[in-house]
């Protein structure tokens, strides 16, 4: 076997997980967005949107 077989099963092996990561970043950041949303929905605010509206009043 050659070494450059071995170089590109590194290569592809870590663009695997480079994608991998993404990926799951990706999907904890829609996960973070729909749980936001349903806290918003249930009207449990975060702490700095009262300081920024009772400033402005």
């Amino acid at each position: 076997m050659s070494h450059a077989f071995y170089i590109y099963l590194s290569y592809g092996v870590s663009a695997l997980i480079i994608l991998a990561v993404v990926a799951w970043v990706w999907l904890d950041g829609r996960a973070r967005q729909a749980e936001l949303k349903a806290l918003d929905a249930a009207g449990i605010r975060r702490r700095s949107a009262t300081a920024v509206s009772e400033a402005s009043e």
